[in-house]
């Protein structure tokens, strides 16, 4: 699966000509995508009010049960009466693989425009986003455990390029497109091994099943680092060091998908007395910036996205004015707001 905070472009498959266009008639889907403590669970809940719409998670750390506080998950009062989905549906040692996301979010968008409402896919896992926005072909081959460690046992051995020569033997386009990447290697390997059929044959993009408004939220660079330094503060106050704890003492394993979530994974060495809290906090904010700049990165690099700068007084009604014009309908009047973050 892609990490919790995953933001590898790499993964992206490629699409033919063509391929990427939008299907005749296809149905409306607004996005909000963002870096980590931009607002975008704000404004997911603010418009969703507004429009009769509900609210499909991206953020693949809001997958699990038991990991609030470090994730900054919104509470039943945060949300306000919106419905949310793909939120607390895995317990932490379990995996979530692009495929299944890309389908359990499939189902939960037209589940909601079955209702007559307005979908709304929210997070900052951006190969999750493209996965749905673009139309994704991907193998659905789940992860292999067993085939990953004979594999990584076998690059550690004989080194990354003789499961590269061997890749290029079974899969070449594959092969060009892995290059000495060795968790890619490994994944188009696996996929042969369980289908017989070159990754590069099963996976591509298009057409795009919605027709969508997609925002990107921003905020500036020395601004963003604050609120997320804040944030984390206030996350330690809330009681993260003993979530964590409470997810170790109820059997989570160290190494379990969930675990390697920024704020979680930064304080395992606190709990093994390898470093102090004061460092292990330093490490969450250090390593909470650089995430958000591979975010940033991909937001420059998406043209479909319209900025909306948050610290901007009216950047709330300008994207409620946007979808408006989107969706051919004015928005209800503002619900008076409970937001404590």
């Amino acid at each position: 699966m892609p990490p919790p905070d995953s933001n590898n472009q790499q993964d992206q498959p490629q699409g033919a000509p063509g391929e990427e266009e939008t299907k005749p008639g296809a149905p409306k889907l607004i996005v909000i995508a963002g870096p980590t403590a931009v607002g975008k669970t704000r404004l997911g809940i603010e418009l969703s009010l507004r429009f009769d719409g509900e609210v499909i998670n991206a953020d693949s750390r809001y997958f699990y049960r038991g990991m609030d506080i470090g994730v900054a998950k919104p509470d039943i009062v945060e949300r306000r009466g919106v419905p949310h989905h793909l939120v607390d549906i895995l317990d932490p040692n379990e995996e979530m693989s692009l495929a299944i996301y890309q389908e359990r979010a499939m189902q939960a968008i037209y589940s909601v425009l079955a209702r007559g409402h307005v979908p709304f896919l929210v997070g900052g896992t951006p190969l999750y986003i493209n996965a749905v926005v673009e139309g994704w072909r991907i193998p659905p081959v789940p992860p292999n455990p067993e085939f990953r460690a004979r594999m990584e046992d076998e690059a550690a051995r004989l080194g990354v390029s003789a499961l590269a020569e061997r890749l290029a033997v079974v899969d070449p386009v594959a092969a060009k497109r892995c290059g000495t990447n060795l968790r890619r290697i490994i994944r188009a390997l696996e996929v042969y091994e369980a289908t017989g059929v070159p990754m590069s044959q099963q996976e591509g993009k298009g057409p795009r099943p919605f027709d969508t408004l997609e925002f990107g939220l921003t905020m500036p660079r020395a601004q963003l680092y604050e609120a997320i330094d804040r944030r984390v503060d206030d996350q330690i106050q809330r009681g993260l060091v003993e979530e964590v704890r409470l997810l170790l003492e109820g059997g989570v394993p160290p190494d379990a998908p969930a675990m390697s979530a920024l704020g979680y994974r930064q304080l395992l060495p606190y709990f093994r007395g390898e470093t102090t809290l004061d460092e292990a906090i330093a490490r969450i904010k250090l390593d909470t910036h650089r995430y958000v700049r591979h975010q940033e990165t991909w937001l420059r690099r998406n043209p479909r996205l319209i900025p909306i700068d948050v610290t901007q007084p009216d950047w709330i009604e300008r994207a409620a004015a946007l979808v408006a014009e989107f969706l051919g309908r004015p928005p209800r009047d503002p619900v008076p707001e409970r937001w404590e973050g």
